[in-house]
């Protein structure tokens, strides 16, 4: 299988413009993602698609490849998919631009599932919840999942709501084990021509409502297996994000 990973990256953001390009201990964002997405073992090659000559400068630059997108596009599976288009892949994986730590072992988990199983169209990825806070929070995304690990729902609702359980709403029940519960980690892959499907599908009225595009698939009557994944990375969405990035390449010297 020829398996492609595709990094999205936009100049413009509202918390953070020009995120892909921070200086990260002296490379860009977005070369820190790259290099670490070259090193997952089940991927045959990487790009970056970007709207802005900045940010595919910066690539080649640095001695990778970047494909240009429109600049209309108005989610990042849009832009995935105009490139995805252009490539004879079988599957294609799509890292966010804004992880600069992610394991390149994660990425590895999320598309077993599609080398194992042809039946599976789309895979990502989940993490035990273990702080009341991570909880109760909109930012961060829940989901729950049948025995076979499919997805049966994403929500920025605690997910499950525990109707008898109030009391065990603490941190120390999460961190236990006590309250299993999952947060997703925004890794996605595709079959490519499913993506293509994908991203020709309209807009959907859970995913409008609860502002995720991965319910479109869910409500289309499509399976996502989520695999629970024991890493962890950080997202950057503002530069008090950046700073905890640097603290721990710091720590790790």
């Amino acid at each position: 299988m020829k398996i492609t990973a595709i990094i999205p990256a936009r100049y413009a953001s509202t918390r953070f413009e020009g995120k892909a390009l921070a200086d990260i201990l002296g490379k860009p964002m977005v070369q820190r993602v790259y290099e670490r997405t070259t090193r997952a073992a089940l991927v045959s090659e990487v790009l970056v698609a970007t709207d802005d000559e900045r940010i595919a400068a910066a690539v080649r630059a640095f001695g990778g490849r970047a494909e240009m997108t429109d600049k209309g596009h108005e989610t990042g599976t849009d832009r995935l998919a105009e490139v995805a288009a252009r490539l004879d892949s079988d599957i294609i994986v799509n890292v966010q631009g804004d992880e600069p730590l992610i394991e390149p072992a994660m990425i590895d988990e999320a598309i077993r599932p599609l080398v194992d199983d042809p039946a599976v169209p789309m895979a990502t990825l989940k993490s035990r919840i273990k702080s009341l806070h991570d909880f109760l929070s909109p930012n961060v995304v829940k989901v729950v999942t049948d025995w076979e690990g499919n997805a049966l729902y994403f929500s920025r609702s605690p997910l499950p709501n525990f109707r008898d359980k109030w009391n065990d709403l603490k941190d120390e029940a999460f961190a236990a084990g006590k309250l299993l519960c999952y947060k997703h980690v925004g890794l996605y892959v595709y079959r490519r021509d499913f993506l293509l499907q994908y991203a020709q599908m309209s807009p959907t009225y859970l995913e409008l409502a609860e502002k995720l595009e991965q319910l479109r698939v869910l409500e289309n009557g499509y399976r996502i297996r989520v695999v629970e994944t024991g890493h962890e990375s950080i997202g950057v969405d503002t530069p008090g994000d950046l700073d905890k990035v640097l603290e721990r390449l710091s720590a790790k010297g």
